[in-house]
């Protein structure tokens, strides 16, 4: 029996791959835009770093990581996680690195693959792989729209349509903690009725109950955290709103909206297109400050806000809306070689060619030249050279083009410089 990717994973081809190129590519452009720098993580970090980070009582935490042991020092086993999320490790290395002594606001950006145990379906797998941004250093609601507005970018200029953003404020701590009371009076008539999920946070963090896909029954009339904001929360929710509806982001309020995850404080996002069954969310984020000092900053906590767009949703959108993306990569020109020495210059007009920034091939099975024909065909090559042993002779080399089927003869010696020129045109 052969051996198979693990459950949950899945293996990107040659003809593929192509799309998630474009679509990174696209990522990084639109950062540079909007002057995000890159940084990159690893892959596992501290078990401790996700459990301060994300929240303990979160289901990614409690559920969904992939913990293992390692030997520390003295063979005293250390707990590490593989990250099931960019943020928490975002934070760690900004902290760990002081670049909140930097001047200026920290605008960093990712890519790259994420871990959680949980039920595959379509959108979502057990390694997965994200696009986020992180800014820290100001509490300017005007970045905090910056950051929606660069996801929703994002997704309008690969061509994704109808894609709506819901957002909300999830308050500060003090307002939360009021809320919670709220939400613990509201729900305790029904507290047995939840699910064993609901009925632990119900204690710990009842927020949590609201984002429960068993429990919604039971959320119908609850209160919303937008009644227990006080007037900082108030006002900052209030200018965010007025930086979207000024930078023409379309987006509506959705009360219920907490996220999945703990650090959130005000501003909390998410982007929504259908395409992909019951999963319409394909994104989201918010504000986090906070976090910084929790994870280690201390004296030097900084706020920050970010948001986390998932690559496997953005291309399973691109597909079900149909949308081409410009990502056919033409083969330059195909070089065939008839004759043992015309071989021998063919390899070494390839490297030239090469060298010279063009994107070339050759056979490499000993075909004969109706074969080579048909490969150049599929590798969609622009000219084929065809060299033989006679034309090596006379120092030239026939290149037709493949669109027109026009044929012409040039020098040996010029037949990079002849090439590349016609590239350039």
């Amino acid at each position: 029996m052969s051996i198979q990717k693990p459950k949950g994973t899945q293996d990107l081809l040659p003809g593929e791959i192509e799309k998630w190129q474009y679509v990174e590519s696209k990522a990084r452009e639109l950062c540079q835009r909007f002057n995000y720098r890159e940084i990159r993580t690893p892959i596992f970090e501290n078990t401790e770093l996700f459990q301060r980070g994300v929240g303990e009582t979160t289901d990614i935490v409690e559920k969904e990581m992939y913990t293992f042991e390692a030997k520390g020092d003295r063979n005293k086993p250390l707990s590490f996680s593989l990250r099931p999320e960019g943020t928490a490790g975002v934070v760690r290395a900004y902290v760990e690195n002081k670049l909140f002594g930097e001047p200026d606001v920290s605008k960093l950006f990712y890519i790259g693959p994420m871990f959680r145990y949980e039920q595959p379906q379509a959108g979502r797998y057990r390694q997965f792989h994200q696009f986020g941004i992180e800014a820290f250093g100001s509490v300017d609601p005007s970045i905090d729209a910056e950051v929606i507005a660069l996801g929703y970018t994002f997704y309008n200029e690969l061509g994704i349509k109808n894609v709506t953003v819901d957002v909300n404020s999830v308050g500060t701590i003090a307002c939360r903690d009021v809320f919670k009371l709220k939400l613990q009076e509201f729900f305790a008539p029904v507290k047995d009725q939840l699910c064993s999920d609901c009925q632990s946070r119900y204690d710990r963090n009842p927020m949590r109950i609201l984002d429960c896909k068993v429990d919604q029954k039971f959320c119908e009339g609850a209160p919303t955290i937008l009644e227990y904001l006080d007037e900082e929360c108030t006002a900052h929710f209030a200018a965010v709103q007025e930086h979207l509806s000024a930078m023409n982001i379309p987006y509506r309020i959705n009360p219920r909206l907490v996220r999945g995850l703990d650090y959130y404080t005000h501003t909390a996002f998410e982007y929504k297109a259908a395409g992909i069954g019951a999963i319409d969310t394909i994104g989201g984020g918010g504000r986090y400050n906070g976090l910084v000092g929790q994870i280690g900053g201390g004296s030097n906590d900084q706020p920050g806000v970010g948001l986390g767009l998932g690559l496997e949703r953005t291309l399973l959108i691109l597909q079900a809306q149909n949308v081409d993306l410009p990502v056919v990569k033409l083969l330059d020109i195909y070089l065939v070689g008839l004759g043992e020495a015309a071989e021998k210059e063919v390899t070494k007009q390839l490297q030239w060619l090469r060298l010279a920034g063009l994107k070339a091939e050759k056979d490499y099975l000993g075909r004969k030249i109706k074969a080579q024909m048909k490969s150049a065909d599929r590798f969609k090559a622009s000219y084929v050279a065809i060299l033989g042993d006679d034309e090596l002779e006379r120092g030239e080399i026939t290149i037709k083009s493949m669109v027109s089927g026009e044929q012409q003869t040039v020098k040996l010696d010029q037949f990079v410089a002849h090439m590349k020129s016609i590239k350039l045109n």
